[in-house]
């Protein structure tokens, strides 16, 4: 079947989407922006129902989302695995898809340490025990899913956006949605990434100590970058890289497309070029939404008032040099 084919039968297909994965990773939140979607959300029903709830020779009235866990009644990962391929094949109409959350132990220790929560699989033991006997648990799924969110550094805004790419309907999202991401090295990956690309070859305006306390998004600190003798040709091609390449990876079905920029420290040249390609898309007609990593995480960090003053601060200083 041809893209444009392929594209044409998924608008008019209804949807099932079973949402599992590890405890505290995001299973909940996925269901209600789901919901907000148009889908029908049920959560934690057992398999046994599923079978008898699910009828898919007689089609779907309207998107379905079921969500399950370890927690979940008659839970068994391997009888879900069958059951999710015996899905796909009953009735071509529908697009049955499993969907896995993950996320880091250190981060899900850190979710139920905040929340009070005990672990569905802890009992009395540490919340790492129960962690590490559900991942073992839930390994079949994992492997078997179609789409896996790692939801270790996404916050909520950034997760509604994710899925909404994933799962909004044509008529609502007819395009593709570009996501474009700033980030530090130092700190790793961003792991929806689906392409990355090194900015750390141009001038750094970290060693300019005028420029060590701006960002990417201070035009001064832009200026400075345009400046470095290689930075024309490199956003040129790397413009003339992915513009035509938008298109395609629409044509073959992908409607949220990921771009990460990343620098040795994620505060200046990958954040002036996150922006410069994410303007380019937009003037090309793309959805566009734009994340700087590094630059959420240090505000996050500061207090409340510290925020505040910070933010008087650079308005007060950087005014004259600010675009309207």
């Amino acid at each position: 079947m041809s893209p444009a084919a392929s594209l044409a039968r998924r608008a008019g297909q209804r949807r099932l989407v079973i949402v599992t994965g590890m405890s505290g990773a995001g299973r909940t939140s996925c269901l209600k922006i789901l919901e907000d979607q148009g889908f029908e959300a049920i959560d934690n029903l057992p398999i046994p129902l599923i079978e008898r709830f699910v009828r898919l020779d007689q089609g779907l009235e309207r998107d379905l989302a079921i969500g399950l866990d370890s927690r979940t009644r008659a839970f068994a990962p391997d009888r879900l695995v069958a059951l999710v391929a015996e899905l796909a094949r009953a009735n071509p109409a529908v697009d049955v898809s499993l969907l896995f959350f993950d996320c880091d132990d250190e981060a899900l220790q850190q979710r139920f340490t905040e929340t009070r929560r005990r672990h569905p699989l802890a009992a009395d033991r540490p919340v790492q025990d129960g962690i590490a006997a559900e991942r073992v648990l839930l390994r079949p799924l994992r492997t078997a899913a179609t789409l896996v969110i790692d939801t270790t550094l996404l916050t909520l805004p950034e997760l509604k956006r994710l899925l909404t790419g994933h799962f909004a309907t044509p008529d609502k999202h007819p395009g593709l949605i570009v996501s474009c991401v700033s980030f530090a090295y130092r700190s790793g990956l961003p792991r929806e990434a689906d392409l990355v690309f090194d900015v750390r070859f141009l001038e750094n305006p970290h060693y300019v100590p005028a420029l060590k306390p701006l960002t990417g998004l201070d035009p001064t600190v832009q200026a400075h970058i345009e400046a470095d003798p290689g930075f024309a040709a490199f956003a040129a091609t790397l413009e003339a890289l992915l513009l035509p390449l938008l298109p395609r990876f629409r044509a073959e079905g992908k409607s949220y497309l990921t771009i990460a920029v990343g620098c040795t420290g994620g505060q200046h040249r990958s954040v002036f070029v996150t922006e410069r390609l994410a303007n380019a898309f937009r003037a090309a007609g793309y959805e566009v939404s734009t994340t700087h990593r590094e630059l959420a995480a240090r505000a996050a960090t500061l207090p409340a008032a510290a925020q505040s003053d910070a933010a008087e601060t650079d308005a007060a200083e950087n005014a004259p040099n600010r675009r309207g």
